[in-house]
């Protein structure tokens, strides 16, 4: 069999491309835990990734160097986490706009990796897809106070329980609450008596400084 495999690879004219439809085909067929995303790690053209606009997550200048460095030297070691938008025919970033941005912005890294970007599909609806974003950013560490507000406030637009959110989002109701205050939105607040102790001088000076030490990528 193995060498059967060997044989159609050695005709084949695209081997990036028969390598994927094989993988795929044992992660289809053969895979006993093929509901793990991570079952299939596809290469895909980076022309076909794209960025969400919703991510709360901002890295510093410093730390995008570092991740180049790793990239640069260490290879890929987690793929971009992403959707299949039919509709757009694109794969659309759920978690890894930085490693994503890194290929993109980066010949060295791009002729590596043949311009394409190791990638695992989930199937999510656009807000559990935020909600995906918000716990790998969560788990991490790693997102922005604004980002997080503004995430907040599409959900609730889309009609989402403030207790729906913060099971999908895993955060307390205290919290959610100091969000829809940071936006500034009347819309959030009109079932919610406003109390200007919720945002302490201290949360202010903690944003302020995030936002100075930050740069969204």
């Amino acid at each position: 069999m193995f060498k059967e495999i060997q044989k159609e690879y050695d005709k084949a004219s695209d081997k990036i491309k028969f390598v994927e439809e094989l993988k795929d085909w044992i992660h289809q067929n053969l895979s006993l835990i093929n509901s793990q995303p991570v079952d299939y790690v596809r290469w895909i053209d980076i022309e076909k990734v794209q960025a969400n606009d919703y991510n709360p997550n901002s890295v510093a200048g410093k730390e995008m160097q570092l991740l180049h460095t790793s990239i640069k030297h260490d290879g890929y070691t987690q793929p971009i986490v992403t959707i299949f938008d039919e509709e757009l025919n694109k794969y659309i970033i759920v978690d890894g706009f930085h490693r994503y941005f890194v290929c993109k912005s980066n010949k060295d890294i791009s002729e590596k990796t043949h311009g394409k970007l190791p990638v695992v599909v989930i199937e999510k609806d656009i807000n559990d897809r935020m909600a995906s974003t918000v716990r790998h950013n969560r788990a991490r560490g790693s997102h922005s106070v604004d980002g997080m507000a503004n995430m907040v406030f599409s959900m609730l637009d889309e009609g989402w329980e403030d207790s729906k959110i913060c099971n999908h989002l895993g955060m307390e109701p205290e919290e959610l609450l100091r969000l829809k205050h940071i936006t500034g939105f009347s819309k959030l607040f009109a079932d919610t008596e406003y109390k200007k102790s919720w945002v302490t001088k201290s949360q202010i000076l903690i944003k302020k400084d995030y936002e100075s030490n930050k740069v969204d990528i």
